[in-house]
């Protein structure tokens, strides 16, 4: 009797376990014109040329004398 009870106990555990695990915001959904302005925006980018950015001269200080 207790053996059944606990075997149904840790089956019902983990089947709990499992459904929390799949669990997700309801913020998380596709979303199909996101998506769209997503890959518009990323085939944008990538005809769009690239330029190394221009570094400035580091400025130093003088040394005082004394």
């Amino acid at each position: 009797m207790t053996r059944c009870l606990t075997i149904g106990l840790v089956l019902a555990a983990l089947c709990g376990a499992s459904t929390l695990a799949h669990a997700r915001p309801p913020t998380v959904v596709n979303s199909p014109g996101y998506d769209a302005r997503l890959q518009e925006s990323r085939k944008a980018l990538s005809g769009a040329p690239t330029t190394a950015p221009v570094a400035k001269p580091k400025r130093s200080k003088k040394k005082q004398s004394n």
